[in-house]
């Protein structure tokens, strides 16, 4: 028999639950209808109703959309582990619970260049746990996509999830040793009159490290760019022009002499630009705290919180 307290706990409806959680990923109604695969005007409601409920206003409304209002985020806070819990219990139950997969996302660059080459030791030493590893620059929704750990390129900017940054990534200006011996760099004005590989996604760009060193950006047009870093690596190594790159990523290249670091002492800037992100709850999963102390290991660091 219930008691009067249980008896008075009135619970949400999942689904105003769902629309509250998409609406406010987006902070937009009608995208977060599309995610959840029903009307705009029913995602409506049912935000109404959940104000109702709490008789309080979780959303301010504008014409490009919503944002959230401070009881709005306190509730999202509270809320948005709710139903990936729900998930996992789900998902376990309906699994076999003799395997363990590990299910990684990351940015296409660290994945390819640095966590691929290394997952053959985290195998060796992890021989019962399977990997399912997928690659984009999106950011993926953890109960939707079933991921454990997604490792994020950018700025740390996750309120809602742990975020375990990783430490001392140095970026720096990389070329073959055949293009540095014809066109000798002594400093960043040097480089003015060079050819430059852009990387468009890179948290620091060509005109920004110039900017540091006081300069202005070249005139002269790029000689090549791309949207993904293995790919201006990649150009830089056959001497197409000189990158302005994460040695974290070209590791590989370095150590094969492909590459060499110009001037490192004085054009060299730190820059914290990945980040492994997961939902608080994940943090106890026996597969994500194996995952993090073996990355911890690797890294030769512990990472920044």
């Amino acid at each position: 028999m219930r008691s009067d307290t249980e008896a008075s706990i009135i619970l949400p409806p999942l689904k105003a639950i769902q629309a509250f959680e998409q609406t406010a990923r987006f902070g937009n109604v009608a995208r977060a209808a599309e995610v959840l695969d029903v009307t705009p005007s029913a995602v409506s409601h049912q935000l109404a109703k959940l104000e109702g409920m709490i008789g309080r206003q979780l959303f301010v409304r504008a014409a490009r959309g919503v944002s959230l209002t401070p009881v709005g985020e306190q509730y999202l806070k509270e809320v948005s582990g709710i139903l990936h819990s729900l998930a996992v219990a789900t998902e376990r139950a309906a699994s076999d619970v003799s395997l363990d997969c590990l299910r990684l996302h990351s940015s296409p660059s660290f994945g390819l260049l640095w966590l691929m080459p290394r997952l053959e030791a985290f195998r060796a030493s992890h021989p019962d746990i399977q990997i399912n590893l997928s690659c984009s620059y999106e950011s993926l929704h953890f109960s939707r996509d079933k991921i454990d750990v997604d490792i994020r390129h950018g700025l740390p900017n996750w309120p809602s999830y742990e975020v375990r940054t990783v430490r001392n990534e140095t970026f720096a200006v990389l070329t073959s040793p055949k293009l540095l011996a014809q066109r000798p760099v002594r400093g960043a004005a040097d480089l003015l009159e060079c050819d430059l590989i852009l990387s468009e996604a890179t948290l620091l760009k060509w005109p920004q490290w110039f900017a540091q060193h006081g300069l202005a950006r070249p005139e002269r047009p790029y000689a090549l760019s791309f949207d993904r870093s293995y790919m201006s690596l990649e150009a830089a190594s056959h001497g197409l022009g000189f990158a302005l790159e994460s040695t974290l990523l070209a590791q590989k290249y370095l150590a094969a002499g492909t590459l060499v670091e110009v001037a490192p002492e004085s054009l060299s800037a730190a820059v914290a630009a990945h980040h492994l992100v997961f939902p608080k709850a994940h943090s106890s999963f026996p597969r994500v705290r194996r995952f993090l102390a073996w990355m911890e290991s690797e890294l030769g660091h512990e990472f920044a919180y």
